[in-house]
């Protein structure tokens, strides 16, 4: 499996943005979705895909406004970013895969597993609120960001974002996804709605995780029927990062069962 480069992809233009995406693995194998968070791109996912037991095709897609993709002009919800996903799945052809989503790209998989017919076989979300009111303990939080306090504090991902974005402004983009994290409508979380997820899923906590309470992962384990719940020691946000040997021992018995 090679890695997601920024180089081997294409663009699709959907709904005034420039979508990237880019497909690596093994074109007969099974379809294997990727969904990034927020600020990041496709090459998060990047030590994870090496290694996997298991042969797939695996598309990356850098969320609207983010990695490659550029933002256009509607607002960034997770309503858009999932209409992205389901136009460059049609593009390829895809309608039945799994997904695995981190943060924001886990929300959208929640999305797409709850609200499409799109036939997931398997879905795993790492530190992905599903909720509007798992964001109430984060509120203030959220408020006080600014595309400044960002590239202070994650100076990679902001440098990552410049080199890759053909129309960069990152204050800009700030705004829209702090926008978009607070987003109370429909267009937001799917809420209740996840009651409609009938896939296997595999939901990933760091115990240390700020953004995503075990009391949150828990009640969604109750309310999804065929749901596992991974809630990983010493490790935070990115628990695939932090913990990653536990984490691929978990992913790779998961995606193969």
């Amino acid at each position: 499996m090679r890695n997601f480069d920024h180089n081997s992809g294409e663009y699709l233009d959907i709904d005034g943005a420039r979508i990237y995406y880019e497909v690596a693995g093994n074109e007969n194998s099974p379809a294997l979705l990727v969904l990034h968070g927020g600020f990041g791109n496709m090459e998060d996912f990047n030590a994870m895909l090496l290694d996997l037991n298991k042969e797939f095709k695996v598309i990356g897609i850098d969320s609207r406004g983010q990695g490659k993709s550029t933002l256009g002009s509607k607002a960034l919800t997770y309503e858009q970013i999932q209409k992205d996903v389901e136009r460059v799945l049609e593009h390829l052809n895809i309608d039945t895969l799994s997904i695995i989503g981190f943060s924001d790209g886990g929300i959208v998989a929640y999305r797409l597993a709850s609200l499409t017919p799109l036939n997931i076989e398997k879905l795993v979300s790492i530190g992905s609120s599903w909720h509007i009111k798992n964001t109430e303990p984060t509120r203030d939080m959220f408020l006080k960001i600014t595309g400044e306090s960002w590239r202070n504090k994650f100076p990679a991902t902001y440098d990552a974002y410049q080199k890759l974005n053909p129309e960069p402004d990152f204050d800009f983009l700030a705004q829209s996804v702090i926008k978009m994290w607070l987003d109370s409508s429909s267009s937001g979380r799917p809420n209740e709605a996840v009651k409609n997820i009938s896939c296997p899923l595999l939901i990933v906590r760091g115990d240390d995780d700020h953004l995503l309470s075990r009391e949150a992962a828990v009640e969604l384990s109750g309310l999804v029927k065929k749901s596992m719940l991974l809630n990983i020691p010493f490790a935070g946000h990115v628990a695939f990062e932090d913990q990653k040997e536990i984490f691929m021992i978990i992913l790779n018995k998961f995606l193969k069962e």
